[in-house]
């Protein structure tokens, strides 16, 4: 059983890499019930300590861990690096922090005392995408070790590499064995694990498809899940608003890992008095982005990871001009290896058009006009999904006012939207439920017991 990774900025093939089959797995999974016995025991000290050092190594190898994200999903350099420096600062975040967030907290009751603490539940299964291989990685194991589960990390199959590297850190800064694994499943031997006894939880970050999936199989062993799924995220740009700086966000949004991200700026929603000049704000800008090899220092737009994928999106750009929406930019697949598409922007996007029905998987910006901030906020909700969103306005108490009403699990208000291991991350509706990150995210994986001591008072 293998992993035939393909290149995907030359198309051709990369390299293999072994999966486990059925054996292997249920030895992995003893190893981690095993080393969570005593895991969980380990001062939170120590733990602390363990998870500083796999950063400070992850510091010192930037480049070298930055090369099999280029390699096996086209992340361009800077990009790749930037993302290993934000995976480390996640890992000491939680380090410095898991104590504070996890402190017993004293309830007043009519017991002599009453409280409740914070304790582990064992042995948690990620199962994670390809798009931001480092950052989702530590985004789940980060907070789960330090609460003292252990955690078995099931990566895609398309970055073998990476989930390697990112299990070679972990081995090389000591910690203790069965503490942390990769898990290198075939997509029928993933199940198994999910249903496994001894695996307690289960984080899954990809496709709301896939999310119903794993829901469902996780449900039916009543056993806890954090789903983060798909995203269609609105970007509201009011007539106020400064729009060269709106502009400038917005376009880094949308452009960020080839536009391969679930809470990228995908529905650009414009008031009409400043619908033309902000489309030509925006054209200017992603006119000027460099497409290119992921590797060079000034590429700003690498391919898209697979070849399937980009069929998708150019059938979803197609579909949206067919139905009336006009093409400012890209839009037509590019000759030459590899599986690269243009930054593309679609203007007069209705709401029954594919790409806004559907979530946009690269660099395709979608803009739609409003009449104003309510006809915004009506449009901004017309999506089965509820990930991100952000509103651009110089009246900063209006945009407060109006994030009550966006049906989204984070708001950025003139700013962009982003994950901050300081900050909880989710969605609702169809973008799934739980949080990752800050204190909400380390909660998610606990037992929160609770301890009545009498005699009973009064």
């Amino acid at each position: 059983m293998t992993f035939h990774v393909i290149n995907p900025t030359t198309g051709q093939p990369l390299h293999n890499y072994p999966s486990l089959d059925a054996a292997g797995r249920d030895a992995a999974i003893a190893a981690s019930a095993t080393a969570y016995k005593h895991w969980r025991k380990t001062p939170i000290s120590t733990r602390a300590a363990l998870l500083n050092k796999v950063a400070a190594l992850m510091r010192s190898e930037v480049e070298a861990l930055a090369l099999p994200m280029v390699e096996e999903m086209g992340k361009p350099i800077r990009e790749a690096r930037a993302e290993v420096e934000k995976a480390a600062w996640c890992a000491e975040h939680y380090a410095q922090h898991a104590e504070q967030y996890l402190a017993t907290e004293m309830i007043k009751s009519d017991a002599l005392i009453s409280y409740v603490q914070y304790l582990p539940i064992g042995p948690v299964l990620g199962i994670l995408p390809w798009n931001a291989p480092f950052w989702l990685a530590f985004r789940f194991a980060a907070p789960a070790l330090m609460a003292g589960n252990t955690c078995l990390m099931k990566h895609d199959a398309h970055v073998p590499a990476c989930a390697a590297a990112i299990a070679d850190v972990f081995i090389r800064a000591g910690v203790p064995a069965g503490v942390f694994q990769n898990l290198p499943l075939e997509t029928p031997d993933i199940a198994g694990a999910i249903e496994d006894e001894r695996v307690r939880a289960i984080s899954f970050t990809g496709s709301d498809r896939a999310g119903v999936i794993v829901a469902a199989t996780a449900a039916a062993q009543i056993k806890p899940a954090v789903l983060e799924l798909g995203g269609s995220d609105p970007v509201i740009v009011l007539a106020d608003a400064d729009l060269d700086k709106a502009a400038d966000t917005i376009v880094l949004s949308r452009s960020i890992n080839a536009g391969q991200s679930c809470i990228a700026a995908k529905r650009i929603i414009i008031e009409e008095t400043i619908y033309e000049p902000f489309l030509a704000k925006l054209k200017t800008r992603f006119e000027r982005l460099s497409m290119g090899n992921p590797r060079l220092e000034t590429t700003e737009i690498g391919p898209i990871a697979r070849a399937d994928l980009r069929d998708n999106l150019h059938r979803q750009v197609t579909a949206t001009i067919a139905a009336g929406a006009r093409c400012l930019l890209g839009g037509t697949l590019p000759e030459g290896d590899g599986f690269f598409y243009p930054v593309t922007l679609l203007a007069d996007v209705g709401a029954n058009m594919v790409a806004s029905c559907e979530e946009t998987f690269g660099p395709v910006a979608v803009a739609m006009v409003a009449k104003d901030a309510d006809d915004a906020l009506r449009i901004a909700n017309d999506t089965p999904y509820g990930l991100g969103a952000a509103i651009w306005t110089a009246d900063t108490a209006r945009a407060i006012a109006m994030a009550v009403d966006i049906e989204s699990g984070q708001i950025a208000i003139n700013g962009i939207v982003k994950t901050d291991p300081r900050l909880p991350s989710g969605g609702t509706k169809r973008s799934g439920y739980g949080r990752e990150l800050g204190e909400q995210g380390i909660k998610m994986f606990v037992n929160a017991q609770q301890v009545w001591v009498g005699p009973k008072q009064g």
